[in-house]
């Protein structure tokens, strides 16, 4: 063995650590993805307490994890911790939904903006052939896949932007945008009109129109805030539709 260092003249030896991989993906990040995803498609609803005891079960693992996985998600806005009480979701208000999607819908306007004159042809081929394979998930009533692929193309058009800073601001966000665009879509007519903007911004985007590209993805994203404010409301106000 090496000797690293000296301590009252005597060697001190270097420990021999037994090989072993440690994963890519830690267990609270595995905990935290399987939870963000039921936070986002509501099978942890707005509102919701999360019992510590009863998520450790349901997930197979121990609470130390957990627990490090619930502060990943209060980091993301998708969790509230509380002290000497059960974590909770979130149980948003149509005024705090409109002021996220104010701010989302100014981030992706100017990432449309600065996308469409930087975007690359590998990945306005890569858009193009989503745009396709997302108007046939539309044509076909596939919400899950289109929803996935929805948030895809929006995550092409951030890289596409290359501005690292406006990407930090874009991902802080996304999480509760997320829960947000899927409730959207669950209504017909708001898929149908979303679906028509998607077509509207990739259109402008291979035309590299910055002005119009940016005013189809400002239009889209506040548009998809405002429904979802007024779907809170009605909600709020006929207690046995909540």
């Amino acid at each position: 063995m090496d000797v690293v260092a000296r301590r009252r003249g005597r060697p001190r030896k270097a420990p021999v650590v037994p090989a072993a991989q440690v994963p890519r993906t830690g267990l609270h990040e595995q905990a935290a993805a399987r939870l963000k995803d039921m936070i986002v498609r509501g099978v942890l609803p707005a509102g919701a307490s999360l019992v510590e005891t009863d998520l450790s079960v349901a997930l197979g693992i121990s609470r130390t994890p957990l627990r490090e996985a619930l502060k990943l998600l209060a980091a993301e806005g998708l969790v509230e911790l509380h002290q000497n009480r059960s974590a909770r979701v979130p149980d948003w208000t149509p005024e705090e939904i409109l002021e996220l999607f104010e701010a989302f819908a100014g981030i992706e306007r100017l990432t449309a903006e600065l996308a469409a004159p930087r975007i690359s042809e590998a990945l306005m081929d890569a858009l193009r052939a989503m745009q396709a394979r997302l108007d046939r998930m539309h044509r076909d009533q596939v919400l899950d896949a289109y929803f996935a692929l929805n948030q895809e193309i929006h995550r092409t058009i951030v890289e596409a932007a290359r501005n690292r800073p406006l990407a930090e601001a874009h991902a802080a966000l996304q999480a509760r945008a997320q829960w947000a665009r899927l409730r959207a879509l669950s209504s017909g007519s708001r898929w149908e009109e979303s679906a028509q903007e998607h077509r509207d911004l990739f259109e402008a985007l291979a035309a590299r129109d910055a002005a119009a590209a940016g005013a189809v993805a400002h239009r889209h994203v506040l548009r998809t805030g405002v429904v979802i404010a007024e779907t809170l409301q009605a909600r709020r106000a006929d207690p046995v539709a909540r």
